[in-house]
């Protein structure tokens, strides 16, 4: 197949194929969904009403202990998107299935509130859309991520967001006044600069210019932001890693970190696909190098060596990325520890009155 023929079969998705997905049945109820009006395939979404929303972490690699996450699924299409095996416990497939068949948390809010007003609950951070992009496209019809903001705000606690999204400027207004009692933080995540890349990749998200003005507009209104240069792939993207650095500095970004490929259960094959399909002069190497990281596989899950890998290549990428932001003057720290969990205020229920004593 020529790589022209392949791109038109995609239809701006990430992946034509259905991989199968690994387990059973799981019902949810379905509604139509008005998908871009350049799609050739649409999109639909599924409603679910959560019973649980906040999520426990046990990993040590991530800035923080508690996350949730209003969809599942993203239409962004990402390839690579760690989160695509997640469809199959919904007996979906994690190719093209991930993309189309989008999930959404209706109840969100609701949740949200109620496990914020439980009385065992002890506030932290919580990281918002950590697994799918929380405003991803169906987002700015559904506004559940924004729901959940108010609820942050209500409650004073503290929230950090990850996104690729232009979206996220919509919700300004909650973020401000977040910012201002130090109770929200950001990340943009930015792959590429390259527009064509960007498309083979990503092929529904923002551009990588975009997300500089993103990183751009939310510092200029007080927003703390962070900048995520993701996923660093062998002699596909690793060669823009100073630039991306010096691009996301001048933007306004407070610091800057990175993740390396990761290719856990589907996205193997997915991913492997891909690159026979846009690279395939460089698939071997770049899968060979990917194996190097690994002590000889395409994953590893082990704690600590799973973001950056290990071996020469993953040390020279380490030792390029401090130099890096040494030279633009930033920071690689993680800062959702310095959000303030100290203000956390469950509010009266209509009605309560606050005890005084």
């Amino acid at each position: 197949m020529s790589e022209s023929k392949s791109r038109n079969n995609r239809h701006g998705r990430g992946t034509s194929s259905q991989i199968p997905g690994r387990f059973e049945r799981y019902l949810i109820e379905s509604v139509p969904y008005e998908a871009p009006v350049d799609s050739a395939l649409s999109t639909e979404i599924r409603f679910e009403q959560a019973r649980t929303l906040i999520s426990k972490n046990d990993s040590p690699d991530v800035p923080f202990n508690l996350s949730v996450n209003p969809y599942r699924g993203c239409e962004h299409g990402c390839i690579y998107c760690f989160a695509r095996p997640g469809h199959a416990y919904l007996e979906l497939s994690p190719g093209l299935d991930f993309e189309t068949k989008i999930i959404a948390k209706i109840n969100a809010a609701e949740v949200f509130e109620q496990e914020l007003r439980h009385p065992r609950y002890v506030c932290q951070p919580i990281a918002v859309g950590i697994n799918t992009d929380a405003y991803q496209p169906a987002e700015k019809k559904l506004k559940i991520t924004r729901s959940l903001l108010k609820i942050a705000l209500k409650y004073k606690q503290p929230v950090s967001l990850i996104t690729k999204s232009h979206l996220i400027l919509r919700d300004i207004d909650l973020l401000q006044p977040l910012a201002e009692a130090n109770l929200v933080q950001v990340a943009v995540s930015i792959t590429t600069l390259d527009n064509q890349l960007k498309r083979q990749l990503e092929p529904r998200a923002a551009s990588g210019t975009s997300r500089l003005k993103i990183v751009e507009s939310l510092s200029s209104h007080g927003i703390p932001v962070s900048a995520l240069f993701a996923p660093v792939i062998p002699f596909v993207n690793d060669h823009e890693l100073e630039s991306i650095i010096s691009a996301c500095a001048s933007a306004g970004a407070c610091s800057v970190y990175y993740i390396s490929l990761r290719l856990p259960h589907e996205v193997a094959p997915l991913f492997e696909e891909w690159l026979r399909h846009y690279l395939p002069e460089r698939a071997d190497r770049v899968l060979n190098r990917i194996r190097d990281m690994h002590q000889g596989r395409l994953y590893r899950s082990e704690f600590g060596t799973r973001m950056t890998g290990t071996g020469v290549y993953a040390d020279l990428i380490r030792q390029r990325f401090h130099l890096a932001i040494k030279q633009a003057g930033l920071s690689h720290q993680k800062r959702s520890h310095s959000l303030d969990v100290s203000q956390f205020s469950v509010p009266p229920e209509p009605g309560e009155q606050y005890c005084l004593f």
